[in-house]
């Protein structure tokens, strides 16, 4: 018992404050500047339906999260995925910058999807401003001209 005490007793003394450690980085990490933007929009191509429900969260738009902004494609089922690059915190709206889109092999040779991009001018970069708590627009963005709002649980 006594071996077992004198193994013990400094491990812990040496854990305990590494564990304390680990804890307190963890809270001081700091949030996100698009945090408020992070969820499932509806809208954009067109002005937007009911923004409850699973109807709504089955047919969005757009979807923010940490590293990644997906869009709905009008030419495919599957959503266009855009890695976030930096994001810039402005009054009122948000600056994202995206690494470059991956091309895809065509008859043509290697192209970027047409619609991998917003139809803003930079296809590398897209203004978010926000009109009210749950309603965004991508202002200059030719394939979204319809505000977009934020589908919501009943």
């Amino acid at each position: 018992m006594r071996f077992w005490a004198r193994i013990l007793v400094p491990v812990a003394a040496l854990a305990l404050p590494l564990a304390a450690t680990l804890d307190a980085g963890a809270q001081q990490r700091p949030s996100a500047p698009h945090e408020w933007v992070w969820g499932s929009w509806i809208g954009g191509f067109f002005p937007a339906g009911e923004a409850e429900g699973p109807e709504c969260f089955g047919n969005a738009t757009v979807i923010f999260t940490r590293d990644i902004v997906m869009r709905a494609s009008s030419l495919d089922t599957a959503y266009r995925q855009r890695v976030i690059e930096t994001v810039a915190d402005q009054p009122g709206a948000l600056e994202f910058r995206f690494t470059p889109a991956s091309p895809v092999l065509t008859a043509l040779g290697p192209r970027v999807p047409p619609d991998a991009a917003f139809g803003c001018q930079n296809p590398n970069a897209l203004r978010v401003e926000r009109l009210g708590p749950d309603e965004i627009a991508f202002p200059h963005c030719a394939e979204f001209p319809s505000p977009l709002r934020r589908c919501r649980m009943k």
